[in-house]
């Protein structure tokens, strides 16, 4: 049996809007094989991420006081915001990281803001820093062209229509940003803790800037393996709403991750994600041979293939044990 590793893929041809099948073949074979894969050629300007690290490395430098003035019990039901390091859970263990959630900026006239709908709403971000704002939502807009781009090449890869998830999933895609600093730590600490433990992410695609310092761990049926920075490159990662729609053929894959660099660690998931109150259903992939094992080898020993519902309601039950202490703000109060 040969190593897993991680492929990189070229997606030029998708971000030029070509019907590339060998990007399709590529793309198919990571989701089947590995459930994880680098893109390049993405067309996502270096000089934005550049300015998106060196504005989030001055955040994080921030004095705690400081950062707490957006944290994120102040976001309400738009669940934006600071926490501090062993705020977020992972398998009910807190994560030696802290971060800022952002999501879709929205008005208060908004449709969906004055319903109430959780998730939904305005970001918060530091009056110290003036060019945070318009950095964290470009770079939210190139990153949403991204997804759209992907989610066409992912479409193909299952001998699907193009549009098949614009048209079903995401016309209106749920696109949450995440900043990320592990810090530093010693030896004792890092062999106790987790950055992030072992998890699976919920929605369809997860598209991950990381820096240099690597510790992001890929779990594949021959056991964890490395995911390393490579140069202007996006890592890129199944869900569990694209394993459920995929009847398990594309497998949403653990990850994790542990920084025993010795210094710190910054990380930039996009989750690119169906619509709030898209219900979500298998596609007919009749074209392709599925075994509808329906996951019951799942590390956490459910079945996502059993869950019959919207994307909102599947996330909610998620959210809560990530910051079970915003629960009742969020998710009881609807």
């Amino acid at each position: 049996m040969k190593p897993y590793s991680v492929p990189i893929i070229d997606i030029s041809p998708l971000v030029n809007n070509l019907e590339n099948p060998l990007v399709a073949k590529q793309i198919s074979e990571a989701c089947r094989e590995v459930g994880f894969f680098y893109v390049v050629g993405h067309g996502v300007s270096e000089a934005l991420q550049h300015r998106l690290e060196n504005l989030s490395q001055q955040f994080f430098a921030l004095s705690e006081e400081t950062k707490l003035e957006i944290r994120m019990s102040r976001g309400g039901k738009a669940w934006r915001g600071y926490f501090p390091v062993g705020d977020e859970l992972t398998s009910g263990k807190p994560d030696l990281k802290e971060g800022v959630y952002f999501g879709e900026e929205l008005r208060k006239d908004d449709l969906r803001v004055q319903a109430g709908l959780p998730l939904h709403g305005a970001n918060l971000f530091p009056e110290s820093l003036p060019a945070f704002r318009e950095t964290v939502l470009e770079y939210m807009d190139a990153m949403t062209q991204l997804g759209y781009t992907l989610m066409r090449g992912i479409s193909l890869s299952l001998g699907l229509e193009a549009n098949y998830f614009s048209e079903h999933f995401t016309s209106n895609a749920l696109t949450l940003f995440r900043m990320f600093h592990y810090p530093s730590s010693t030896p004792a600490e890092s062999s106790e803790s987790w950055g992030v433990g072992e998890h699976t992410d919920y929605g369809l695609l997860t598209i991950l800037k990381q820096d240099q310092v690597g510790g992001l761990q890929v779990k594949t049926k021959q056991g964890w393996i490395d995911a390393p920075p490579v140069d202007n490159s996006f890592v890129c990662n199944i869900g569990d709403m694209l394993d459920r729609i995929t009847r398990g053929l594309y497998r949403s894959t653990p990850h994790r991750v542990l920084n025993r660099s010795g210094q710190s660690r910054y990380s930039y998931p996009f989750f690119f994600d169906p619509d709030f109150g898209a219900k979500i259903f298998p596609a007919d992939l009749s074209n392709i041979e599925v075994s509808d094992n329906h996951n019951l080898d799942r590390w956490d020993q459910t079945n996502i293939h059993a869950f019959d519902g919207t994307y909102g309601e599947y996330l909610l039950a998620k959210v809560s044990k990530v910051f079970p202490e915003l629960q009742r703000g969020v998710i009881n109060n609807q």
